[in-house]
């Protein structure tokens, strides 16, 4: 019986999971495509900061967020895609797993990963194949020897 292989394809707002042991009629392919559409940075930072007096003297100086907004988008979309994976790695849907995710998502994503999950990983790329042709695929992940 041939183990079944999902590939995890993914950037920080978009990914796919594609089952590697699906038949060449097969029109689905994908287990699960995600399109999350962040918020603009505009939308996000609508007010600004403010300003604030230096302890000595009356100078002000303008205030700083303490954390990058997008970023946070980026890592709860790692946890949703975690989160999935999880619970169909449970139910025994695939037992081997490629992660194919741009630079910065792929760090996001191990770092979410629990022990299970972490040994069915059989490959980590760290590529972004997002906006890569459905039809291409296939002879994209053929160049990369993921069978």
């Amino acid at each position: 019986m041939k183990k079944k292989h999902w590939v995890l394809i993914a950037d920080g707002a978009r990914a796919r999971i594609l089952r590697l042991d699906a038949k060449k009629n097969d029109e689905q392919p994908n287990v699960r495509v995600f399109d999350i559409t962040h918020k603009r940075l505009q939308e996000i930072m609508s007010d600004k900061p403010g300003r604030s007096f230096a302890s000595l003297g009356t100078r002000r100086s303008a205030l700083e967020y303490s954390s990058d907004p997008e970023r946070q988008q980026e890592e709860h979309f790692a946890e949703i895609l975690i989160e999935e994976l999880e619970r169909r790695f449970s139910k025994h849907e695939f037992v081997r797993l490629t992660v194919i995710a741009e630079p910065r998502m792929l760090g996001s994503l191990r770092q979410k990963m629990t022990p299970d999950l972490k040994q069915a990983v059989v490959a980590e790329i760290a590529k972004d194949l997002t906006k890569t042709p459905s039809d291409d695929l296939e002879a994209v992940l053929e160049e990369l020897n993921i069978r």
